[in-house]
């Protein structure tokens, strides 16, 4: 049995939520230890990590993008075309940075808290994840761990470069990469005014074989989140769907009538789940199906890339605004 072992730190006065504490100006002015608040706890940093670590989905990508490539994150498995465990913008920048290749874990069943803890840590990164807190308690026996700063799986992309740039000591840095980020998004955006204020649900899944139910990504998750950076705004039935703080919500397909105000439908599926729904009685009411105003994502690292985070987006932009774009002709 693995047992975990932790040098006690001492606990400093709290600092903001998602601020490290001390000059964060540049990585060398930085002043130990750093305080994190998050939803599960707060974690002390006391030193420079030279180790870091990663779990859950993307969150090795802001090491990544500030120059770093961590001892150790989880495998890639959804979208990876090749079976490497890594998505092409991760294995690109893994490419370019060069240095000892990271230990992949394998999350299929749950975090392996075993090799997690085989890679020696100094902090591991968390902050997009649906860590328990038994998880977290698990984790913060082998390293301070940074986790996520309100609900499980809601973290957008600019909150989780700011947690974890904080936990890396870099957070003047994460502010720097947010911004270039944005600049990339506002600079694609521009040439589609056609986005601006249109409406757009995601769909989480759909079964051609059965449409009796409709699955949807409410305000909370991410994707959703990511439509507001690229002109797009959420409609007023889905905003009420999102008051229960989930981050995906589900309806049966006889009360398809409330996406009435849907201007553009987002799903993964192909063009035989397409053609179910235009045919179906119930799911060819709703307005952007009538329109044929509904994007079709592959499982595949486009439609992946549908989820943002710090390296994808510029991996996947031009792609995805251009297919929204497409759609939304559609309801003119």
């Amino acid at each position: 049995m693995l047992r975990f072992f932790r040098l006690a730190v001492p606990m400093v006065a709290t600092c903001l939520s998602l601020i490290a504490c001390g000059d964060a100006q540049a990585d060398e002015t930085t002043t130990y230890p750093i305080t994190i608040q998050h939803a599960l706890g707060t974690t002390t940093i006391a030193r420079k990590p030279e180790r870091v670590a990663t779990v859950a989905w993307a969150n090795h990508e802001v090491p990544l993008a500030l120059g770093i490539v961590p001892v150790g994150f989880a495998a890639a498995n959804f979208g990876d075309d090749d079976g490497d465990g890594l998505l092409p913008w991760v294995a690109e920048k893994l490419t370019a940075l060069g240095g000892e290749a990271p230990v992949l874990f394998d999350e299929g069943d749950g975090i392996d808290f075993e090799a997690v803890a085989a890679t020696r840590p100094d902090v591991i990164l968390a902050s997009y994840s649906g860590l328990s807190q038994s998880d977290y308690d698990t984790l913060s026996q082998i390293a301070p761990v940074v986790a996520y700063p309100q609900s499980p799986w809601s973290t957008d992309w600019r909150e989780m470069i700011r947690l974890n740039s904080a936990g890396l000591g870099m957070a003047a840095e994460g502010e720097k990469l947010i911004a270039e980020i944005e600049a990339e998004i506002a600079g694609v955006v521009a040439d589609y005014p056609q986005l601006q204020g249109k409406s757009a649900m995601f769909v989480t899944h759909l079964d051609a074989t059965d449409l009796s139910t409709v699955s949807f990504y409410t305000t909370h998750d991410t994707r959703v989140r990511f439509f507001a950076d690229l002109g797009l705004t959420s409609p007023k039935s889905v905003v009420a769907a999102s008051t229960t703080g989930s981050f995906s919500g589900s309806i049966s397909a006889e009360r398809v009538d409330a996406f009435d105000d849907v201007d553009i439908v987002v799903t993964y599926g192909s063009q035989d789940l397409l053609d179910a729904l235009k045919s179906n009685p119930l799911m060819s009411r709703m307005p952007a199906v009538a329109h044929d105003a509904v994007v079709m994502l592959g499982r595949d690292p486009l439609g992946t890339a549908a989820n943002p985070t710090p390296l994808s987006i510029s991996w996947v932009l031009k792609d995805y605004v251009a297919l929204l774009a497409k759609a939304t002709q559609k309801t003119e």
